[in-house]
């Protein structure tokens, strides 16, 4: 009786451990076409709107379409001001930046080394397919 009580109590925290790994993996990280952040530190999803001043960019191809192209400068926002930064993109060649660019960014409130784009022409560096929307 103690031996199978035992075994039961054990097959249900492992249970109790699968679906909470299962859960975590539903929410965890950012990507396209899901909430922007999903917490660490402060309220959970909380986001700052800021500006990039681009300083740097690479060579535009001679190849149209998507290319990838590295960005680096300067983001301001309302908690951080000139943190410096860079990120490679896969980027539509009809709208690359240059530098002098002001550009639209997002972060974690107070983590602004995980910003992200807000431009039309960027996309996330792996991947050069949107995400499918999920039912």
């Amino acid at each position: 009786m103690l031996m199978q009580l035992t075994f039961f109590l054990l097959m249900a925290g492992a249970l109790v451990a699968a679906i909470t790994y299962y859960r975590r993996g539903q929410g965890g990280g950012a990507t396209p076409g899901t909430a922007l952040f999903n917490g660490g530190g402060g309220r959970a999803g909380a986001t700052e709107s800021g500006t990039l001043y681009v300083t740097g960019v690479s060579p535009l191809p001679d190849v149209p379409g998507e290319q990838y192209v590295t960005i680096s400068g300067s983001i301001s926002g309302p908690s951080v001001v000139a943190h410096e930064v860079y990120g490679r993109f896969a980027w539509d060649t009809n709208q690359w930046p240059s530098p002098g660019d002001q550009i639209p960014v997002a972060y974690p409130e107070g983590k602004p080394d995980r910003w992200q784009l807000g431009h039309p022409g960027a996309r996330p560096y792996f991947g050069s397919r949107p995400e499918k929307p999920r039912n």
